[in-house]
């Protein structure tokens, strides 16, 4: 990693703060993306009409976009949001769900894009499809593997500003200059519905503790889901069983083992 910081200290700036982080996310997501936060050490606001969307991102630390379940409403309140987020100076992150599915989807994605996410979060087909090529993607599933993606991934970092993240078997992060890979994980985080949503509220709340570090930040995030993924999936013995003890490692995971267990390597 490009830097002095270990994933263990950002964790521990992050869990210090406590980071107060506004997440527009889906209906799926709500529950299990909150309690993935309060777990993680981070205190999630699910506030998202176009009333008040704007107003709570100035009071917010970060701000996290993720359009599943997208409608008129949300989509007024995500443009309200992200735009007083970066007026404020806060990071927020943007997760494309399947952008490319629908004419309304690539549009509502083009104009967010348009107020410059400090994080793009996504699987390999949202990243190879939002920079402009023919990924494999149907619905809010991945066709592509991560690596299919890499390319795409810093393409799009260099075009928009934004740090850049490909999660999946392995994940990839990058700023279009530096790059990471991260492993780790279960098989079964993708048979749990909205973890991939929760990952990137994670990802908004160490971005939040750490803002002059969005690339850090984000890798951290990422390494932390890996580990505490991992750790779960050792008394695991299926989907149901995983949640509950993924939560609890989220919960339990010390700044120590994280930077121990943590595998981020230089891409």
């Amino acid at each position: 990693m490009q830097t002095t910081q270990t994933p263990g200290r950002l964790l521990t700036a992050m869990r210090a703060k406590n980071p107060l982080v506004q997440n527009i996310t889906n209906f799926v997501a709500m529950n299990i993306a909150a309690n993935v936060m309060l777990a993680a050490g981070a205190s999630p606001a699910m506030v998202h009409t176009k009333e008040e969307a704007g107003e709570f991102a100035r009071i917010a630390s970060a701000l996290t976009i993720n359009i599943g379940t997208l409608s008129p409403d949300f989509l007024a309140g995500m443009k309200e949001a992200a735009k007083a987020a970066g007026e404020a100076g806060k990071p927020w992150v943007l997760d494309p769900v399947a952008h490319f599915a629908t004419a309304y989807r690539r549009a509502a994605v083009a104009d967010l894009m348009k107020l410059k996410p400090t994080i793009v979060r996504g699987n390999a087909s949202e990243i190879i499809a939002l920079a402009g090529s023919q990924s494999s993607g149907h619905g809010v599933d991945s066709g592509d593997p991560t690596e299919a993606a890499e390319g795409s991934a810093i393409t799009l970092a260099r075009q928009s500003g934004s740090i850049v993240a490909v999660t999946g078997e392995v994940d990839f992060v990058t700023d279009g200059q530096h790059s990471v890979r991260i492993m780790g994980g279960s098989a079964l985080m993708p048979r749990i519905t909205a973890l991939g949503c929760s990952l990137t509220c994670l990802v908004g709340a160490f971005a939040a503790a750490n803002p002059e570090r969005p690339f850090e930040a984000t890798a951290a995030a990422l390494a932390m889901f890996a580990v505490a993924g991992e750790e779960a999936a050792i008394s695991a013995a299926g989907p149901g069983s995983f949640l509950p003890l993924f939560l609890d490692r989220l919960a339990t995971l010390s700044p120590e083992t994280l930077d121990t267990k943590a595998r981020i390597v230089s891409a």
